[in-house]
This record gives structure tokens, sequence and C-alpha cells, in this order.
């Protein structure tokens, strides 16, 4: 057996200790906490350069709209 099979051996045992509410809980946080990132970005920041604010050249409703399926799809699953 080699180091590199008992460093694997480690890390799996490792893993293994992770309860899968846990994991779970962490892959939904993940899209939540950047959909509330996206939403709290300020209006100069999402809007391409030169173009007036109108609601369809916002890009956070977009990348709201695409998290929030996202999320609800991990929910599901």
């Amino acid at each position: 057996m080699t180091f590199l099979h008992a460093v694997g051996d480690w890390f799996r045992g490792v893993l293994l200790t992770i309860s899968p509410g846990s994991v779970r809980a962490l892959f939904l946080a993940l899209p939540v906490l950047l959909l509330i990132w996206v939403l709290r970005l300020p209006r100069e920041r999402v809007l391409p350069p030169g173009v007036p604010y109108r609601w369809d050249t916002d890009l956070r409703l977009g990348a709201a709209v695409a998290l929030g399926i996202q999320i609800l799809i991990y929910a599901v699953l």
C-alpha cells in the first residue's frame, strides 16, 4: 500500500462521517446565498454600459430566475 492509498482511505473515512442532511443543506445554501448577493448588487453594476435603465435590461432579473429554478430543482431532488 502506497502513501497515496493511506491518504485516500483517511480522506474517505473523514467524508463518510458527514451526514447527508448537512451536505444537502450546504448544497442548497450556496445558491441561496448567491441569489441574495445577486439581488443586492447595485443597479450600476448590472446594466450594460451606455444603456438607460429598463426592467428588461437589468441582468439581476434573469440571474434571479435562473437561480430560483436551480434552487427549486435542488430542493425537490
